[in-house]
């Protein structure tokens, strides 16, 4: 019932407005009707655009014949379709507006399966990001959680017999494995923020600076030791963002770099304004990423050189959806004296539909 309202409001406007059109140009120029012919059918072509099927556009054919013939030819304002020529001007007009609505009706059809292929691949992808996530994370929840019993029980069951050295160790190890089960948490976290599909999540306008300097204390309470230069533009970035969200991005890169860097040199964090977007990236001074892994690197199932750096997948994953979610591209790449991630957020919020 709504649509059918809407086409016809939407043909009695071009109508209307097509008619006042007609009236103007008779006003100025009584002889010369071609003109308002061209105006007709004009609006025919944007009643066959407009509206969905073949009714809406045959009938308006027949009421545009009828105002010409009526009100714009002589005897002004008298039905007479006596007249020569009104059979073959209702014919083309006809004409017209069916080939029109037939081409409308062929391209809505095309853009709808357009649609739901596009629908159906971004729904392959989801899942298939979905099962990786779910692989990463019950094999690394299992991984350091039997190291944190193991450690443990050796502590409990032999503390008298181990040196203070070794009771350390242990310590170190748990601590270790602890913090990364909290890192692991608080990804788990961000993804029940990721709404419905996981494609909608919700922004507001936040300052990029405060979002960063939040991402690098709550990085530095895990990793005191952690050394970050940040260079950002002077005026204040304001951009729609879920601002937890894309701290967990912040965190789960830079701790991707600084493990690359092997916490010997900084690592940068770059903001750049652009016209349409801003660019962050996450730029470390350690190994090179290799290139057969540089299109898998947010892949969890990606191999890597080390369990550490095979637990840090799971955190890629994850801010390749979040950045997704926003809109907003990511990717890795290398450099001179090592490797960056870049990702960018768009400045104009642009929900998903």
């Amino acid at each position: 019932m709504k649509k059918i309202l809407r086409n016809l409001l939407y043909t009695l406007i071009i109508l209307l407005f097509a008619t006042s059109l007609a009236f103007l140009f008779f006003h100025f120029v009584k002889h010369d009707t071609a003109n308002i012919a061209l105006v007709y059918i004009l609006a025919l072509i944007l009643i066959a655009r407009g509206t969905t099927g073949y009714l809406y556009g045959i009938l308006s054919s027949l009421l545009c014949v009828i105002l010409i013939n009526g009100c714009f030819t002589y005897p002004f304002f008298e039905i007479n379709f006596s007249l020569s020529g009104y059979p073959v001007t209702f014919v083309c007009m006809l004409i017209i507006t069916v080939t029109t609505s037939a081409m409308t009706t062929k391209l809505t059809k095309q853009d709808e399966m357009i649609a739901e292929r596009e629908r159906k691949l971004n729904e392959a992808e989801k899942e298939r990001i979905r099962a990786n996530l779910l692989r990463a994370i019950s094999h690394d929840l299992r991984t350091p959680l039997t190291s944190i019993i193991g450690a443990s029980a050796s502590y409990i069951e032999n503390h008298a017999e181990l040196s203070t050295g070794e009771k350390l160790e242990l310590i170190t190890t748990i601590n270790e494995d602890s913090n990364w089960l909290l890192n692991m948490v608080e990804n788990l976290l961000s993804v029940t923020r990721l709404h419905g599909d996981g494609h909608n999540v919700t922004k507001e306008q936040e300052i990029v600076e405060e979002v960063v300097s939040e991402a690098i204390d709550r990085l530095e309470k895990r990793l005191p030791d952690a050394s970050i230069r940040v260079s950002a533009p002077d005026e204040i970035l304001m951009i729609p963002m879920d601002p937890l969200l894309i701290e967990q991005v912040l965190i789960n890169l830079l701790e991707n770099a600084l493990l690359h860097s092997s916490g010997e040199k900084d690592v940068d964090i770059i903001v750049e304004d652009g016209a349409q977007e801003v660019t962050f990236l996450i730029r470390d001074y350690g190994d090179s990423i290799p290139e057969n892994q540089l299109e898998s690197c947010f892949d969890c199932a990606s191999s890597r050189t080390s369990d550490a750096e095979k637990r840090s997948s799971v955190g890629l994953a994850l801010s390749k959806t979040i950045i997704a979610a926003h809109q907003g591209t990511i990717r890795c790449r290398n450099h001179e004296k090592g490797a960056e991630f870049v990702f960018t957020l768009p400045k104009r919020r642009c929900d998903s539909l």
